[in-house]
C-alpha cells in the first residue's frame, strides 16, 4: 500500500454528485495520506465532500476547467482524475493544463462516446460490430435499408447498459427508436439527443476485462466470465467472475485486442476497463473505457496489499502499487430489478447471508426508493459478493443465495399532467 508520511498531497477527483465511486476513492485517499476535494455539480448535494467542494458545471467544457484551473492556483494538485465516463475528458484536459500526468483529452473523449469510438476504432482495423450512426430528425426507414437484424440500438453516452435495445426487425426496430428517444430526450447534448449508434448484433459469449496501463504499456489484471448469457432484448448484467475459465490462448487474445484498442485511441495512462465478446469468429470490442470497473465491483479484487482504487490514484500521481494474481475465485452479482415499483422491504436477508462462501450481501437502494428496471434504468438494488476456490463455486453460492432474496415492491404512482 502506497503511503505518504511527511506530506498531505491533495487529490482533484471529478464525480457527478451521486456517484458510488466517490467514497471508495475517499477511504482509498486516506488509507494512501492524501487530500481529496471533489469537483462535482452537486451544489445541494447531501454528501459533505460534494457539497463542500469545487462546484463545477460539466455542460460546459471550458467554464467547469477554468473553475479548476483557479482553484489549482489556490490549492496545488500532484493529481487530478475522472471517476466515470462523463468525467474523464475534463479530467485529462485539466492535468493536462497543470502538467499532471493523463491521458490525451481526445484519447478520453472517444472512450465516453460510443459512436465515435466505433468509427475510431474501426479507422484502425480493431475488430468492432458493423455500426450505423441514425439521425432521429431524419426519416427512420431511409436509413435502415442497409442494416442487418439483428441489431442493437444504443445512445451515444449512457452508461450501464441504459436505453440499450436489440432488435430483430423492422418493427422493432421503430419501436425501440421511440422508446430510447424518451430515455435521451433530457440530454444536455444536442448531437446526443439526435441520434443514436446501431451496430449488428454479435452471438457469442461476454467477457470483462479490467486492467490498467503505466507509460503506455498495459497491465492486465483479471477477466471476468459471465456466466448469464446475455442475448436481449435488454441487456442487464448480473454475475461477473473470475479467474476466466476461458482457455489461455483465448484470454491472450482478450489482452491483444483490448491493447490495440488502447494504442488506437492513444490512452497511455490509468485504469481500463473493457468489454468483449467472443465467437468462432473472432474477439469483438464492445467498450473500452479508461476508468475503474462500475458499480460496486471493484471491491471483488481487493487484496490486503491491493486496491483498485489505489492503483488508480497511485497511476494519477505518476507512480504505481505492486499487484499480484488472485488466490482464489472471486465473483460479484448485480442484483438485477425483476419488478419495476417502489422498494417496501427486502426479505430473506438473513438466510441469503448465510449461503456457503458468500462474503457480503450489500443493498444500497433503500426502502420508499423507486427501482426502474432497464432499459429506462440505470441502478442496481444492491451487490451480491462471493469467494471460493472454483469459479463454479462461487456461481453456485451467487445464484443461491439470490434465490433466497425477495424484493418486496408497491406499485409507483405517478401524478397525471392536467
Amino acid at each position: 500500500m502506497l503511503r505518504f508520511a511527511d506530506i498531505a498531497p491533495r487529490i482533484l477527483l471529478i464525480a457527478q454528485p451521486g456517484s458510488y465511486r466517490i467514497a471508495p476513492y475517499l477511504e482509498a485517499a486516506q488509507r494512501m495520506g492524501l487530500v481529496v476535494q471533489i469537483a462535482s455539480r452537486g451544489e445541494y448535494s447531501l454528501i459533505s465532500e460534494v457539497h463542500d467542494g469545487l462546484h463545477v458545471d460539466f455542460e460546459n467544457l471550458h467554464s467547469a476547467l477554468d473553475n479548476i484551473l483557479r482553484q489549482a492556483a489556490k490549492t496545488p494538485f500532484v493529481a487530478i482524475l475522472g471517476s466515470d465516463d462523463s468525467t474523464v475528458e475534463l479530467a485529462a484536459h485539466a492535468a493536462a493544463e497543470l502538467g499532471l500526468p493523463h491521458n490525451p483529452p481526445a484519447a478520453a473523449r472517444l472512450t465516453r462516446r460510443k459512436d465515435l469510438a466505433r468509427a475510431h476504432l474501426a479507422r484502425h482495423g480493431c475488430v468492432v460490430p458493423r455500426h450505423w450512426l441514425i439521425k432521429l430528425e431524419h426519416s427512420l426507414n431511409s436509413q435502415i435499408s442497409d442494416i442487418c437484424w439483428p441489431c442493437v440500438i444504443k445512445p451515444l453516452n449512457l452508461s450501464a447498459s441504459r436505453g440499450v435495445i436489440r432488435v430483430n426487425n423492422s418493427a422493432e426496430f421503430h419501436a425501440a427508436v421511440t422508446r430510447i428517444r424518451n430515455i435521451i430526450v433530457n440530454s444536455g447534448d444536442v448531437f446526443e439527443q439526435q441520434h443514436l449508434l446501431v451496430e449488428e448484433y454479435i452471438d457469442g459469449v461476454e467477457v470483462a476485462y479490467e486492467g490498467f496501463l503505466d507509460n503506455g504499456v498495459l497491465t492486465s489484471l483479471v477477466v471476468f466470465d459471465k456466466p448469464d448469457p446475455l442475448t436481449g432484448p435488454f441487456f442487464e448484467e448480473t454475475i461477473y467472475v473470475t479467474p476466466s475459465q476461458l482457455p489461455a490462448a483465448m484470454q491472450e487474445k482478450i489482452n491483444l485486442r483490448v491493447a490495440e484498442a488502447c494504442r488506437a485511441y492513444g490512452l497511455i495512462t490509468g485504469p481500463v476497463h473493457a468489454e468483449l465478446r467472443i465467437n468462432e469468429k473472432d474477439v469483438w470490442i464492445l467498450e473500452v473505457a479508461c476508468r475503474t470497473i462500475g458499480g460496486d465491483c471493484a471491491s471483488s479484487l481487493d487484496q490486503s496489499d491491493f486496491n483498485l482504487e489505489e492503483l488508480t490514484l497511485a497511476l494519477a500521481m505518476g507512480q504505481t502499487i505492486p499487484t499480484q494474481a488472485l488466490k482464489d475465485a472471486r465473483g460479484v452479482m448485480m442484483i438485477p430489478i425483476k419488478q419495476a415499483g417502489i422498494l417496501r422491504r427486502v426479505e430473506g436477508l438473513g438466510a441469503a447471508r448465510q449461503v456457503k462462501y458468500i462474503e457480503s450481501i450489500d443493498i444500497i437502494i433503500r426502502e420508499g426508493h423507486e427501482l426502474i428496471p432497464l432499459p429506462e434504468g440505470n441502478q442496481y438494488p444492491g451487490y451480491i459478493f462471493a469467494r471460493a476456490k472454483t469459479p463454479d463455486a462461487v456461481i453456485a453460492a451467487l445464484r443461491e443465495a439470490h434465490a433466497k432474496l425477495n424484493f418486496v415492491v408497491a406499485p409507483a404512482i405517478r401524478l397525471q399532467r392536467q
